[in-house]
């Protein structure tokens, strides 16, 4: 079995490629940035995905089974406009192309995005877009692009991962776990907001258990990645001191917060970071929670705990 991973040097990538290399599948990571983790440096194939040629040529050389779509330009960047995100669309739509026209292929796994959909957005059904970032526009196409191609392809299926964290993260829920462990968040009143989170070694989980599931359940359907019952980020503030040994955040009048959200909007014009903006606030208290039902019919139950994914994410981060 062969597999490409393309972003395997991203967040989810790193652990994807860690998970099969251990289990002795051969497998190659397509990223134009330096894998995170120095021991996947010989899996690495420095390859833009916008390249068509470059990249027609080293999947050709390759000859995969399997691809798993996971590069993109994910940081929320308002002033780059689409063009900065040309990965998510030319990139996908080279992909897409190379793919269907290999016959070893068997099976491919594209990433999108829970932020098709603005936050707190109910949708009635997964193309029922309401983006409000051009990131979230260049996942939308992500989509349109992956499924009007959908002839050329025999197998595969498109996930959305939602707030996913764990080991070799970084912003936000990097962040987050910094800010709980020197003691510098606290709950922003009674308004924290109830999330569906997953833990990264579960994702990576799901993502294999979708290489191999029956055709039937996954073709052409979309999924949402992610661990449940959703969790208050307060609640998850308190398990992260506690498995930490520390003491657990203290409440703040959610006044305090407006006025904070209010002043980091005012550096940023000036070009200064603040760890609060009004975006953020938002995000912090606004509910977006998803039907899981699908993946885990067809995953069933995932492996970790909340509490063991916290414990391993601490100790990663402590080694790092």
């Amino acid at each position: 079995m062969k597999i490409i991973v393309t972003g395997g040097s991203g967040f989810i990538g790193t652990n994807l490629l860690e998970d099969l290399i251990s289990s002795e599948i051969e497998v190659y990571n397509i990223d134009i940035a330096e894998p995170r983790n120095k021991d996947h440096l010989k899996y690495w194939r420095n390859v833009d995905i916008c390249d068509y040629r470059k990249l027609d040529e080293c999947i050709n050389e390759i000859v995969p089974d399997y691809v798993i779509h996971l590069a993109a330009r994910t940081e929320l960047n308002e002033n780059g406009g689409l063009d900065y995100y040309r990965a998510n669309i030319s990139g996908v739509e080279n992909l897409v192309i190379i793919c269907g026209k290999l016959s070893s292929i068997k099976r491919v796994i594209f990433a999108s995005s829970m932020l098709v959909n603005r936050v707190g957005y109910k949708a009635k059904h997964h193309f029922d877009y309401n983006p409000i970032t051009f990131y979230g526009e260049s996942k939308v196409l992500t989509e349109s692009i992956v499924f009007n191609h959908s002839d050329s392809i025999s197998e595969f299926c498109v996930v959305r991962p939602t707030s996913i964290w764990g080991e070799w993260f970084l912003e936000p829920y990097r962040k987050f776990f910094d800010f709980v462990l020197s003691s510098n968040f606290y709950h922003p009143g009674g308004k924290a907001c109830t999330k569906t989170y997953g833990y990264v070694g579960n994702t990576v989980f799901q993502i294999r258990r979708l290489l191999v599931a029956d055709v039937e359940k996954i073709n052409r359907k979309i999924f949402y990645l992610g661990d449940s019952p959703p969790l208050n980020i307060s609640i998850w503030a308190d398990e992260i001191s506690e498995c930490a040994n520390l003491t657990k955040p203290k409440r703040l009048p959610y006044a305090v917060f407006l006025a904070g959200a209010f002043v980091g909007d005012v550096l940023k014009i000036f070009g200064f970071r603040f760890p609060l903006t009004r975006f953020r606030l938002r995000n912090m208290t606004t509910d977006h929670i998803f039907d899981l039902s699908d993946i885990y019919n067809v995953c069933g139950e995932p492996p970790f705990s909340r509490t063991d994914g916290i414990v391993r994410t601490l100790k990663w981060m402590k080694k790092n």
